[in-house]
């Protein structure tokens, strides 16, 4: 289990207490350690616990590794936090020999985002014994040229483990002629060397058998061997020699395969063979020296053989031995130090560590976005990085307290409906020369917010509905659109149903809450109503839902649904008969009396002509099909016979003409009995007829000036309205000025009907259409509420 110091929790705690007060993302960092070679599924220590982290918000807040040097060695438990090992950890093959071995890991915790950094130590175990690269070692060795002291450097023991654990010491079996010297080497460790005690006597024995033990610092240590044969030659007695005692070189990385470094001289001053010098890399060079590096055995150039990189690194020492040819030669060793410069040859890498692709547009400037972290290899300069957006956008990168990681954060408010996402560049560049760059893009998406009120097509609504409509078939319908998305723009509609007065007509009006289809519950009588407005409510489905009113406005259009009455003749039981009594002497175009007729309808459909239908002289009397006056054609004789019966026929001009009869018998009377019998009552029908002339006269007049009055008040509301508006009162292009016959005026409907003679008794009004009709606004009270027709027939 991981240990901390004192002054870690403290870091700790104070980087908690700062993620709460402000809610930002805040770095921590923890250390465990823990021994290699566990069992799959061993602790290695509870972050949440240590990080003050109760259970319950962990489940909520979530808890994840975002960035891992070693990713798979490690699990973490989304629920209590604990860290666990995948595997079976081999330090060895995780970090090789690098000591200490820490794998740093990368944990995030969202709402609010925090970043942790947890570093695991893998403590070695003594796993592994020592091992040489050979198991018997030739040595020959020339007596009485090679003097005491002479050094015979091996091959140092290899062993995975580090630390104490790897090669500490090395035994050497009991001889009188050798002793063990070793050497420290910060490549290769502790490398034994073979020192010659005295002369060797190839007289007394050819070669020497030794055993090297090379043993480990575990408990118990670990230990290999290596058989050691020494055969005892003669004669060559100088070994080559360096003409410096040292060798170093400044090499730039990247440096061209098959590139020479430099060369080294040794001298023998020996001759023929034993003078004759050759080089190579030390026994003790590793094989990825040998990858790397190569000398030229007859002029002793160092040779660039593989690829150099100073991000892998920075320094190599290479053992040069140079030898010479003779029967037993002599070599002698010599160090060369090779420094790697660095080159900007690395362009710098973004990671993404913690991404929120979803941002809601009402998110206040400073929102963090994502985290990201840029790394470059190269190091100085040419590693130091400079992030920045591409784009103008409303969004900005903040550096963190940590090296390299910066926050992306907005600037300003965002709106969805105006733009839905943002497609970011984030440009990094190192400081080199010249400089290298990377680009990454990123997709922020903005989430909808319910900031948008429905909004109607049209306001108000003006819609026209025939009258004797279906019950509960759709009248019309509204519509509305949110500019918000999702639960925000699905909209449901409904009446607003107010108590007032005006307002009862909405108690038998529906809507579809889906759709907007608005249908009535009874049918609409145009004599009753003539026209009512009420007001739909739209809302989304937001939270909390956004809502808008629009007026709507209903004209009912008149159908023929009202026969004409008949007035005079006036009705008795059912029929309609009138007696009238003219004297035998009248002459042609006398007037005999007048059909008298209304119709409650409006227009066209309330429109009436008068035709008769039977008669029993034709030649004797007309109808006029406009008036309703009948009159005589010529004057009467003797022959004609004393009672005359006509049927009238009065219909409307409807699409489908409705109609009524009445007869009326006109009876032939002698001149002095038409005057005595008229004498009493023709007095008083004399003082009627006064009377009704003067009250037609006036009407007359009344109406006359009321018509005058609509003309100008029509004249200044068209001035007024808007030229959209004006357009639905535009006078008909085919009136001929010729003065209307039939008058009608109802102050229920607040307009003047007037209609032409000239019209074609098959001819209707559209809806909506106001051919013909002058539309006169009420202005005053409200209190008539009835219904007031005047049927005037001028002649």
């Amino acid at each position: 289990m991981g240990q901390r110091s004192v002054d870690q929790r403290f870091v700790k705690t104070l980087l908690i207490v700062f993620s709460l007060v402000y809610g930002k993302a805040v770095w921590a960092q923890i250390r465990y350690s823990i021994s290699e070679e566990q069992r799959e599924g061993a602790s290695v220590g509870n972050i949440a616990k240590d990080l003050g982290i109760d259970q319950k918000s962990l489940k909520e807040r979530g808890f994840r590794i975002v960035s891992t040097s070693g990713e798979s060695l490690f699990s973490l438990n989304q629920n209590d936090g604990m860290l666990s090992v995948n595997g079976k950890i081999d330090r060895e093959e995780v970090c090789e020999r690098s000591s200490p071995c820490l794998i740093n890991l990368k944990i995030a915790l969202e709402n609010p985002l925090e970043i942790h950094y947890v570093t695991v130590e893998v403590l070695d175990v003594n796993d592994h014994a020592p091992s040489f690269p050979e198991r018997e070692k030739h040595l020959e060795i020339s007596e009485t040229v090679v003097l005491p002291g002479a050094r015979f450097q091996l091959q140092a023991a290899r062993d995975p483990d580090a630390g104490s654990n790897s090669v500490q010491t090395y035994k050497l079996s009991h001889t009188d002629y050798f002793r063990l010297e070793v050497k420290d080497r910060d490549e290769d460790g502790k490398v034994p060397v073979l020192v010659l005690q005295k002369p060797l006597d190839r007289e007394v024995f050819t070669n020497v058998k030794l055993q090297l033990t090379a043993l480990d610092g575990g408990r118990p240590p670990k230990s290999g061997a290596m058989n050691i044969m020494i055969n005892v030659l003669d004669i060559n007695d100088n070994p080559p020699i360096f003409t410096k005692d040292s060798y170093s070189v400044m090499l730039n990385e990247n440096t061209p395969l098959g590139t020479t470094i430099f060369r080294v001289n040794a001298t023998d001053s020996d001759e023929g063979q034993n003078g004759e010098v050759v080089y190579s890399l030390g026994h003790d060079v590793s094989d990825k020296l040998r990858k790397l590096f190569e000398v030229n055995p007859v002029s002793g150039e160092i040779i660039v053989r593989g690829p150099l990189d100073f991000e892998v690194k920075d320094k190599y020492e290479i053992d040069i031995q140079a030898s010479d040819k003779g029967i037993v030669p002599l070599t002698a060793d010599k160090s060369v130090t090779i420094k790697i410069s660095d080159v900007n040859d690395n362009s710098p890498k973004i990671e993404v560590t913690s991404f929120s692709n979803a941002v809601p547009e009402d998110s206040k400037p400073g929102t963090t976005v994502a985290l990201i972290s840029v790394t470059d290899l190269d190091s100085g300069i040419n590693g130091r990085v400079f992030c920045s957006l591409s784009e103008d956008l409303p969004f900005k990168l903040l550096p963190s307290s940590q090296e390299n990681i910066f926050s992306l954060v907005t600037t300003s408010s965002l709106d969805r409906e105006q733009l839905s996402q943002y497609e970011i560049s984030i440009e990094a560049k190192d400081g080199g020369q010249p400089p290298l760059s990377s680009v990454k893009s990123i997709t922020v998406m903005i989430s909808d917010v319910n900031d948008n009120s429905p909004e109607f097509s049209s306001s108000p609504y003006e819609f026209y509905v025939m009258e004797n409509n279906v019950p509960g078939a759709s009248l019309f319908s509204v519509s509305a659109s949110d500019k918000d998305t999702g639960e925000n723009s699905v909209l449901s509609y409904q009446i607003c149903r107010e108590n007032s007065e005006e307002n009862k007509v909405t108690s038998f009006i529906n809507i579809n809450s889906e759709n907007g289809e608005v249908y009535a519950l009874k049918s609409f009588d145009f004599e009753t109503l003539k026209t009512f407005q009420f007001h739909i409510l739209a809302t989304d489905s937001g939270s909390p839902p956004l809502s808008s009113n629009v007026t709507v406005k209903v004209f009912i259009l008149d159908q023929n649904d009202n026969a004409p009455v008949i007035l005079y003749p006036l009705s008795t039981n059912g029929s309609s008969e009138g007696v009238e009594e003219i004297p035998r002497n009248v002459n042609a175009g006398h007037l005999v009396t007048k059909v008298r007729a209304y119709d409650a309808d409006v227009g066209y459909n309330g429109w009436l002509l008068f035709s008769l239908q039977e008669v029993s002289d034709h030649s004797l009397f007309a109808l006029d099909r406009y008036t309703g006056q009948i009159r005589s054609l010529r004057s009467l004789t003797e022959t004609d016979e004393a009672q005359h019966k006509l049927l009238i026929l009065v219909k409307d001009n409807g699409n489908v003409s409705l109609s009524a009869t009445a007869t009326v018998i006109i009876k032939v009377v002698e001149p002095k009995e038409a005057f005595s019998a008229s004498d009493a009552p023709n007095a008083v029908r004399d003082e009627e007829e006064n009377h009704v002339t003067f009250y037609l006269i006036l009407t007359l007049g009344s109406v006359s000036v009321l018509f005058v009055i609509s003309i100008i008040v029509l004249i200044v509301m068209q001035c007024s309205r808007s030229p959209d508006y004006s357009s639905k009162y535009l006078q008909d292009t085919n009136y001929d000025g010729t003065l209307c016959h039939s008058i009608q005026y109802r102050s229920g409907d607040k307009r003047y009907m007037l209609v032409s003679p000239r019209m074609s008794i098959g001819s209707t009004l559209a809806a909506g259409s106001t051919r013909n009709t002058l539309l006169i606004p009420e202005r005053g009270s409200r209190r008539d509420q009835g219904e007031v027709r005047m049927v005037f027939q001028i002649q």
